[in-house]
C-alpha cells in the first residue's frame, strides 16, 4: 500500500500560490497623488499669478530689474544709461583699457615692456610725440632696431599691424588710452584722426624707424572735443603740409 500525501500539504500550497498572486501593498507616503489634486493645484498657480503681476506693477524689465535699486539706479558699469553721462574723452580711456588687453601681452599691464625685446609705453617719446607717427605705427607695424629712453629694442619679427584687426574708433581708444596713462600725458586720438590716416596712406609693410622720421613731430589735424581729452597736454599742433 503507498503512503499517501500528508493531509495539511495541499493546503500549504495553495495558500503559498495565492500570496505569491498579490500585489506589496504601497506605503501611504508613495501613493500618486490623485489628478484632480493636481489640476487644483495648477489652478491656483494661474490665478495667483495673474494677481501678483498687476499687484507687482506688471511683469517687465523696468519692475523687476534687481538692479533698479530705489534712488540708487543700476549700479553696472554703462548701466541705467551711466555710459551715455561720460565725457568723449572717459569714454575712450574706458574703452581704450578693454583694448589695450591686446597690447599688454608684449608692452605688459603697467606699459613698461621686456628689456631689449619689447620697448616702455610709459615715457615713450613715440607715444606722447607726433600722432601721425603713432598712428602709422599701430596701423601697419613697426619692424627693425628702435631707441626709446635711451634703451635699444629689436622686438623678433617687428610689432605686427592692428590696423586690419580692429575699427578706427578701437585704435583711438587704445591710443587715447596709451598716451594717458603710466604717467603720460597727451591729447586724446579720435577716429576721425585714424580713419584719415588710414584713407591716405595704403601701405601694407611694417614700418621702419628712419622710414617713420619725417612724422615723428607731426599730429594729424582734426578736432579734439572740449574737456579733459584736449587739456590733458598742449594743445597739438596741424599736421605740416
Amino acid at each position: 500500500m503507498s503512503a499517501s500525501a500528508h493531509p495539511d500539504s495541499t493546503d500549504l500550497d495553495r495558500l503559498h500560490t495565492a500570496v505569491k498572486r498579490e500585489k506589496e501593498d504601497l506605503a501611504p507616503e508613495s501613493k500618486p497623488a490623485p489628478l484632480w489634486a493636481m489640476f487644483l493645484l495648477m489652478l491656483v498657480a494661474i490665478v495667483a499669478g495673474g494677481q501678483l503681476g498687476p499687484m507687482a506693477g506688471g511683469w517687465s524689465f523696468d519692475v523687476s530689474n534687481p538692479f533698479a535699486f530705489a534712488g540708487g539706479g543700476d549700479p553696472r558699469p554703462g548701466g541705467a544709461g551711466a555710459g551715455g553721462a561720460l565725457d568723449p574723452f572717459a569714454k575712450a580711456m574706458k574703452k581704450g583699457s578693454s583694448g589695450y588687453a591686446v597690447c599688454g601681452g608684449c608692452h605688459q599691464g603697467n606699459g613698461g615692456g621686456l628689456p631689449g625685446q619689447f620697448p616702455p609705453l610709459a615715457n615713450s617719446e613715440f607715444v606722447v610725440g607726433g600722432t601721425e607717427r603713432l598712428i602709422r605705427i599701430v596701423q601697419h607695424g613697426l619692424t627693425g632696431p628702435v631707441t626709446v629712453n635711451g634703451q635699444g629694442f629689436n622686438t623678433p619679427g617687428g610689432m605686427q599691424p592692428f590696423g586690419a584687426a580692429m575699427s578706427s574708433e578701437d585704435l583711438a581708444n587704445v591710443l587715447t588710452f596709451v598716451r594717458n596713462s603710466w604717467g603720460n600725458e597727451a591729447p586724446m586720438i579720435t577716429k576721425e584722426m585714424v580713419q584719415k590716416v588710414r584713407d591716405e596712406e595704403k601701405r601694407t609693410a611694417q614700418w621702419t624707424v628712419p622710414e617713420l622720421e619725417p612724422f615723428a613731430k607731426k599730429d594729424v589735424p582734426g578736432e579734439i572735443p572740449a574737456g579733459p581729452g584736449a587739456t590733458a597736454a598742449p594743445a597739438a599742433a596741424p599736421a605740416a603740409k
